[in-house]
């Protein structure tokens, strides 16, 4: 629960809608203001529409995933292994942070990045790696895990928001104080930044709900056992 109330206010509640914020006030509500639609057998559709059905289908195919390997990050790590991306097992996370990485799920890199990655995790020289998990040693926390598998699993699915430059927008952005980098934001990357948040506030709601249901339901059954209540 810590992780979650630490992605929740810290992340959601606070930086990236001052970030949405400054990014409207800086280069205008009118690039967020209109929503894409298309003709489709005579009809007026939102893309807006087709994309958050989008997103629930991809979200229940998780839940399904999830609960067939019993909300458990090591079989769920399994699967992950069966698509064809590597999952490495490091003595601490503190190695990444000289790169600005995080354990868990890391995008596609190139260069500098990519070559400390491919020293770390199989000691092999190359400046180009695909995506991966990367992961300490020991006990896994299941709710930071989801949100990195969501991550993961919306990446494999090539949605928008989700790849490495957006990604990289999106830390950038959000460790900065000033305003001044987002006047010389190009319009391709504040369309970048914007899928990037997005995406993000997706898999933080998504481990939150997840969070109150899985805790909630176990809780329920924790205290009918204790009280013998009937069902």
């Amino acid at each position: 629960m810590i992780f979650i109330k630490k992605i929740i206010y810290n992340i959601l509640s606070i930086q990236e809608k001052l970030l949405m914020c400054r990014l409207e006030n800086t280069l205008g509500a009118k690039n967020f203001s209109k929503h894409k639609k298309k003709y489709a057998n005579g009809c007026l559709l939102s893309l807006d529409t087709i994309a958050e059905a989008e997103k629930e289908k991809l979200e229940e195919e998780l839940i399904i995933i999830l609960k067939s390997a019993d909300y458990n990050p090591l079989q769920v790590l399994e699967y992950v292994k069966k698509q064809g991306t590597n999952v490495y097992y490091i003595d601490t996370s503190k190695s990444l942070n000289s790169i600005g990485e995080n354990e868990g799920f890391i995008y596609p890199q190139k260069g500098f990045k990519a070559l400390y990655l491919s020293l770390l995790t199989n000691q092999k020289f190359s400046f180009k790696t695909d995506e991966m998990f990367v992961l300490s040693k020991g006990e896994i926390n299941k709710y930071y895990f989801i949100y990195h598998f969501y991550n993961w699993y919306t990446f494999k699915h090539n949605i928008a928001g989700i790849d490495a430059k957006s990604q990289e927008l999106l830390n950038k952005y959000l460790n900065s104080e000033s305003d001044d980098d987002l006047k010389s934001i190009q319009l391709a990357d504040i369309y970048k930044l914007k899928e990037a948040i997005k995406q993000d506030k997706s898999a933080i709601e998504f481990v939150f709900r997840l969070c109150q249901k899985y805790d909630g339901a176990k809780k329920a059954l924790e205290k009918m056992k204790d009280s013998g209540a009937k069902i």
